[in-house]
């Protein structure tokens, strides 16, 4: 069973233990592995009133990071009672970091219901049709992540007036931007036209998701709230409340800090966008000249790229039980953290404010990336950079002794 840390570098290729199907109102179970709470305080504002719009709220996540949002939206909106619909994804890493998300949830006193959403053939349909009714009911709608075609088409099934989205990492930054320019909406390393077969099919459903995350206008009824730590431009009528991470920051810590410094992973080898070679040369090039000894892996790293880095670098490889948020809070964890330009460069910050660890990112060289790399890859990753508050900036020009 992992370490607080996480699943570390002996088994780069761990198998998350796959989750139960959950059935609403279950127990909570307490899992190794699943960081032990502070002792919960009592909320104020959470009347028979609050509870009863609370249970109307349906919140839909697809990752843990999006679980962890959806929690942190909780807690500032003192939401004491919601529904979150798990769409498991296959990925055992991803599976097994929302089981232990999942468990927080509970403990929080929120229900959880876990849907096999990707589980065959007929899983979509079986999904859908059994969480119509809920649809229907619900009053208020969270979401994780605008893009996603299962979170798009449940959008055409339901009445509610309030929708809620919470941060899907960086991505939310890309998704505001599009909304605003009136685009459909298209991940940012997505290459190509977008007008095969199934996008043309499913082209009604996201057109009409992307109407109802559009503000209504002024006096309209219909409202659009955006949950988020990163630095977006909201449109207008948009409700942009900030993510501090105070639910983190209130249930664990502080870490103890470790002398080494520590290495933050990304899937960008993954999704095509940066060349693996020049990558691993990178991390090697971070690792020696910061002291680095250990390597959070990204969820969707590869097993094969991650022992090659292992015989390349020496460095540990962690992979984490939790998102990196909690890992790092709860700690042993490095007084610098590095990481290429993602999610974290701007969220750890927060999650460790008050702690003297320091976070540094390293940009990415546009020779890095490949022929496949969406057009607005390298936009799209400095600005990411760019705008990450509380940071050490590295520039490639300075960090490149890969020679």
């Amino acid at each position: 069973m992992s370490s607080p840390e996480g699943t570390r570098a002996g088994s780069v290729t761990p198998g998350a233990e796959v989750p139960p199907q959950e059935t609403t109102g279950s127990p909570a179970r307490r899992l190794l592995g699943v960081p032990r709470q502070r002792p919960r305080p009592a909320r104020t504002g959470a009347g028979p009133e609050a509870a009863a719009r609370d249970a109307g709220t349906l919140a839909f996540v697809e990752s843990p990071v999006q679980l962890l949002n959806t929690l942190e939206w909780a807690y500032t909106a003192q939401a004491t009672a919601l529904t979150v619909v798990v769409l498991s994804p296959q990925d055992p890493m991803t599976r097994g970091q929302l089981r232990r998300m999942a468990e927080l949830a509970r403990d929080e006193g929120h229900t959880v219901r876990w849907e096999e959403a990707r589980g065959g053939p007929t899983a979509p349909m079986r999904t859908i049709g059994g969480l119509t009714p809920l649809l229907r009911r619900a009053r208020r709608i969270v979401i994780g992540d605008p893009f996603s075609r299962y979170v798009q088409l449940l959008l055409t099934l339901t009445r509610a007036r309030d929708l809620v989205v919470v941060d899907d990492g960086t991505a939310t930054m890309e998704f505001i931007s599009q909304l605003a320019r009136g685009e459909r909406l298209v991940r940012w390393h997505r290459n190509g036209s977008g007008r095969g077969a199934r996008d043309l099919a499913f082209a009604p459903f996201s057109a009409t998701a992307r109407r109802r995350l559009t503000p209504a206008p002024e006096g309209g009824r219909r409202t659009v709230g955006l949950f988020s730590s990163m630095p977006v431009e909201a449109l207008p009528g948009v409700e942009v409340t900030s993510n501090e991470f105070a639910w983190t920051r209130g249930r664990f810590g502080p870490p103890r800090l470790t002398r080494a410094a520590d290495i933050v992973g990304t899937s960008l080898v993954e999704t095509g966008v940066v060349d693996a070679d020049r990558y691993l040369a990178a991390v090697a090039a971070l690792a020696r000249t910061h002291g680095a000894t250990r390597y959070f892996a990204h969820r969707k790293e590869s097993a094969d790229k991650l022992r090659r880095l292992v015989a390349e670098t020496g460095l540990e490889i962690v992979r984490p039980d939790l998102p990196l948020e909690l890992i790092a809070r709860r700690g042993p964890i490095g007084r610098l953290i590095v990481s290429f330009p993602s999610t974290v460069v701007h969220t750890l910050p927060l999650a460790l404010l008050g702690t003297e660890v320091k976070v540094a990112v390293c940009d990415i060289d546009p020779e890095w990336l490949t022929a496949h790399a969406s057009p607005r890859a390298q936009g799209f990753l400095d600005g990411v950079t760019g705008t990450a508050r509380d940071v050490q900036r590295l520039p490639y020009t300075q960090r490149v002794a890969t020679g």
